[in-house]
Order: C-alpha cells, then sequence, then structure tokens
C-alpha cells in the first residue's frame, strides 16, 4: 500500500475569449498583478444558445489558477477587462499536491492580497 499523498485546496477560475490576443492579455494582466499563479489557455469548441439561436463557436479556455483569498480581486479583474457582454466565469476548487498548492500560494505573496 501506497502512503496517501497530502493535498490542499486551490482555485481554478474559469472564462473563454474568442481569439489568442484577448487570451493573452488577460494571461498578462492577471499575472502581472499577481492573482494566478498560472494561466492556462486552450483552445475548446462551445455549443450554447445566445439571443435565442443554437451558436457553435471555436474559443480559448482561460484557466487561472488561484487561492481562495484572491477569487474576489480576481473576477474584478476578469470582469473589468473582458471582451464579452457576458462572460462565462465559473469558480471551482480543486486539490493539489501541498508542494503545488504551496507554489500556487508563494506566486500571489505580494499581490496585496491577505491571507486568511
Amino acid at each position: 500500500m501506497t502512503d496517501a499523498i497530502a493535498l490542499r485546496d486551490i482555485q481554478l477560475v474559469t472564462t473563454t475569449v474568442a481569439t489568442e490576443p484577448e487570451a493573452r492579455r488577460l494571461a498578462q494582466a492577471v499575472l502581472q498583478a499577481r492573482l494566478a499563479a498560472c494561466v492556462q489557455v486552450e483552445p475548446i469548441t462551445a455549443y450554447f444558445r445566445w439571443q435565442g439561436a443554437l451558436q457553435e463557436d471555436r474559443e480559448l479556455r482561460v484557466v487561472c489558477k488561484t487561492m481562495p483569498r484572491a477569487v474576489p480581486a480576481l473576477l474584478a479583474l476578469l470582469r473589468a477587462q473582458h471582451p464579452y457582454t457576458l462572460p462565462q466565469m465559473v469558480v471551482q476548487t480543486a486539490q493539489a499536491s501541498v508542494e503545488y498548492g504551496a507554489w500556487v500560494d508563494a506566486q500571489m505573496a505580494d499581490a496585496g492580497v491577505v491571507t486568511v
């Protein structure tokens, strides 16, 4: 039997954008503000209803790995800088290794976000 791996909660804040430049701009703004340790961008196809019509669009999923204390400020930054009228903003709790969680936490140490 193997030893259990110690885990720590982190938050994943996800949004989508239409273009690489938009994704890059948001990622850089988030990282510059030290509101996330890592931002991943991946291409997706989204199927949804918008203004009464079914839509299919290529988008880029932007996933910000952060700590719970930074979520309000991160959501505010994303809302202020997002190109969409109604952006997707989803917050999920994920469990990471203690070491990775500590790294995520340390990347935001100087962000002016108070540790809880």
